[in-house]
């Protein structure tokens, strides 16, 4: 009986044990599930909050986005761009040849040019009548005649003396005057032919002629006309057709010009232009304009006028600089400056050196490197630090 009621005694005791270990196990099942659902609640929780903050900041960045203004840029690089200076000046002949009356002159019998025609050289342009010069040359080659007769008949009679002076009919003296008034008859020949060759030239320049060739650009004289060595001129001439361009720089620019460079010139009313180059620079500086002369010789062309007006623009070098277009480079009191955008597509103000202005644009030597984004336009509307929305310009 003892032994049978202990081993109910530790039965029941086992079974209290083991319903005691259920009861703890269910409690830490209970612990856990129950943290388990507090973070599941928590993390829920930190996610709708996180997604209402990002919803947020992203709403007020496409806000700020909306408010940031949008400007257009460039990225300019590096181009080999010619060196241009632009000048202005007169048309004109690069040799002018006027002429004029060469001899005593007279009335004007014929012209035989007309302005813009070409001519050669020694070509006759215009006569003076010399029909009272032809009849002085006919009388001097008359004396040439009556002087070598007397020549003749002096050497005649000194001939007879000397054949008769060794028979002593004649003596020594007079064969030395027959002598002497042959010499004489003989240089009288020669004065009057020197005379008559004298006529001869004078009337060869009643012969208005081109003194070399060339084309004529004036002429002032007409039928009938009487002129003389003081009449000035009666015709204008371009020696072989050349013109140049007699273009007007201030100092600095003609200190750059040399002998050789090209140049482009356009007549004023004309769209043809013409290539020309440097052929003379001015030694010497005007000192009321502190302007000099660059001569640009230019071929001939009907377009060409001397007198009249044209522009020009002189390669002065060439360089590997970035090129921007006008509306980008701005200038204030401290210089020429551009805008960039830098990081965070914000503003930056970047000064620069501009250089040559151009149809294709302004040259910058120094101040970018050309990889920059650079604002196009509208730079006068924008703060250095301001926030933009750049966009690329169309190419």
């Amino acid at each position: 009986m003892n032994f049978e009621s202990g081993f109910a005694r530790d039965a029941a005791s086992l079974e209290l044990g083991e319903a005691e270990d259920a009861r703890r196990r269910r409690r830490r099942r209970n612990i856990l599930i129950a943290l388990a659902v507090a973070a599941v609640v928590l993390i829920a929780a930190f996610m709708m909050f996180r997604g209402r903050g990002g919803d947020a900041a992203a709403a007020d960045a496409d806000k700020a986005a909306k408010q940031a203004p949008t400007v257009t840029v460039v990225v300019p690089g590096r181009k080999t761009v010619d060196s241009v200076v632009s000048a202005t000046g007169n048309l004109a002949a690069r040799r002018e040849m006027p002429v004029g009356v060469a001899g005593e002159g007279g009335m004007v019998a014929q012209v035989y040019v007309e302005p813009g025609q070409w001519v050669g050289a020694g070509q006759v342009l215009a006569t003076i009548d010399r029909r009272v010069q032809a009849q002085q040359a006919n009388s001097f080659n008359a004396q040439v005649a009556v002087a070598e007769a007397d020549a003749r008949i002096a050497q005649s009679n000194l001939d007879r003396a000397l054949a008769l002076v060794g028979r002593g009919f004649i003596s020594k003296a007079d064969v030395d005057t027959k002598t002497a008034t042959r010499d004489a008859a003989r240089a009288r020949v020669g004065v009057a032919r020197a005379t008559y060759q004298q006529s001869l030239a004078s009337n060869s320049r009643l012969d208005i002629t081109a003194p070399a060739a060339g084309l004529v650009l004036a002429r002032m004289v007409e039928p009938g006309q009487v002129v003389s060595a003081g009449s000035g001129m009666l015709f204008r001439m371009a020696k072989d057709g050349e013109i140049e361009l007699l273009a007007r720089l201030g100092e600095a620019d003609l200190a750059r010009m040399t002998v050789g460079q090209r140049a482009t010139v356009t007549p004023v009313g004309s769209t043809q232009s013409f290539t020309g180059q440097i052929w003379q620079v001015a030694p010497i500086i005007d000192p009321q304009s502190r302007q000099g002369i660059a001569r640009i010789a230019l071929p001939y062309d009907k377009a060409l006028r001397p007198g009249g007006f044209a522009a020009a623009k002189i390669v002065s070098g060439a360089a590997d600089v970035p090129l921007l277009p006008e509306s980008a480079v701005l200038s204030d009191a401290q210089g020429s400056y551009v805008y960039v955008i830098g990081n965070g597509n914000k503003v930056v103000r970047r000064a620069v050196k501009a250089g040559d202005v151009t149809d294709a644009g302004v040259t910058i030597l120094s101040g970018l490197t050309g990889q920059e984004r650079v604002v196009l336009s509208a730079g006068a509307f924008l703060n250095p630090g301001e926030t933009v929305v750049p966009q690329k310009a169309k190419s």
